[in-house]
């Protein structure tokens, strides 16, 4: 049995199925790419040299830690030092301000 004879066998479900879930995905990555570019363009640097949380060296643990918070780059020496600062960012974006 083919297509012809028997209609049953249709890919035409699957088929829109399958473009379907790739225009998904491709708008996803669009989307995606259209948000990382806009925070990337609006990222304020990071003005000091030190760890924000320990004041220690960025590279005394190890790798340097970074992240943007609010549009602010950020960098830890440490893990653990990222945990604190999410546990009170205010106290530790004071140290930015001075």
């Amino acid at each position: 049995m083919n297509l012809i004879t028997n209609p049953k066998l249709s890919t035409q479900p699957s088929l829109h199925r399958l473009t379907r879930c790739l225009g998904v995905t491709c708008l996803t990555l669009l989307l995606g790419a259209c948000a990382t570019s806009k925070t990337t363009s609006s990222v304020t640097p990071y003005p000091l040299k030190v760890c924000l949380v320990t004041g220690n060296d960025l590279d005394s643990m190890g790798d340097t830690r970074v992240e943007v918070y609010n549009g602010q780059e950020l960098r830890f020496c440490c893990g653990p030092c990222v945990r604190k600062f999410h546990a009170n960012p205010e106290k530790y974006l004071a140290k930015l301000r001075k």
